[in-house]
């Protein structure tokens, strides 16, 4: 697990790696020139803010690393890349279970790097925009992608780079939170915003809470299915997780919504590379 050996090179540009609830946002091509277009202005600023959070909580971690584990349970010595790896919480509370495994953690802050080093062992600066993760073809058996997906601007491009870097047959475990939450059913019907979503960057307007953490986009189940398989990855098996935000007396009904993964706060999903 701390493995400090020398990365597979692909491309000399670091690409898109994120914290594990504040990835960077891939710039969307225009349409008008099939170009990169640039963020919105402060998009970049806000997720390099030390401020915003940079790790969720551990019932999704350790959820994933079960899954992960018995996935990849008689194969020793799988490389397992934690694109979004943040301060490296996440990989902590995983590492037992994933045990003769190579972990590295991959993202852009380099404040996010230092405090995940003495966690992770192997960790590289990247990025999922500007040519790509600084990783070979097919050089990984897993992919972690924990909380990236619901902040970037062009998701296609993200899976597209994480297909790139998975071995055919390889496992990608995506979490994201979920649209369709079992309490916000409830809110949209009362006309308030749902838990998730946000329509700012400098404030939280209409809905509970009170943290900005720079969502762009939301998923139900039936779409983050639909999404992963025209991208190219088969046998998607969606599970829920607890959501670390909700209020402690909601919190036994919250693990309960778990068992309809549709209305769990946040979609597990388990993927394979065609």
């Amino acid at each position: 697990m701390t493995d400090t050996a020398p990365l597979p090179q692909a491309a000399a540009v670091p690409a898109a790696a994120h914290g594990a609830d504040t990835p960077a946002a891939a710039p969307a091509a225009s349409p008008e020139t099939g170009t990169p277009a640039t963020p919105p202005p402060g998009l970049r600023d806000f997720y390099e803010n030390p401020a915003v959070p940079v790790a969720s909580g551990d019932g999704r971690s350790r959820r994933q690393a079960r899954q992960l584990a018995a996935a990849l349970a008689g194969r020793p010595g799988g490389t397992v890349v934690d694109v979004g790896c943040g301060d490296g919480t996440a990989a902590a509370t995983a590492a037992p279970l994933l045990a003769g495994h190579r972990l590295i953690g991959i993202d852009w802050s380099q404040d996010a790097l230092r405090r995940a080093r003495p966690r992770m062992g192997a960790v590289v600066r990247g990025e999922l925009e500007h040519g790509g993760l600084p990783l070979a073809d097919g050089c990984a058996d897993a992919v972690l992608f924990s909380e990236i997906l619901e902040h970037l601007v062009d998701p296609d491009q993200a899976l597209d780079e994480l297909r790139r870097i998975l071995k055919p047959g390889g496992h990608l475990m995506l979490s994201t939170p979920n649209l369709a939450a079992w309490y916000n059913r409830a809110l949209l019907l009362a006309g308030v915003q749902p838990v998730f979503s946000e329509v700012s960057l400098r404030g939280i307007h209409g809905r509970p809470g009170s943290e900005v953490v720079g969502h762009l986009r939301l998923y139900t189940a039936r779409a983050l299915r639909s999404f992963l398989t025209a991208s190219g990855f088969e046998d998607v098996r969606i599970t829920g997780a607890p959501f670390h935000g909700v209020p402690r007396p909601l919190r036994l009904v919250d693990r309960a919504a778990c068992a309809v993964p549709g209305a769990a706060s946040i979609l597990l999903a388990h993927a394979r590379r065609r």
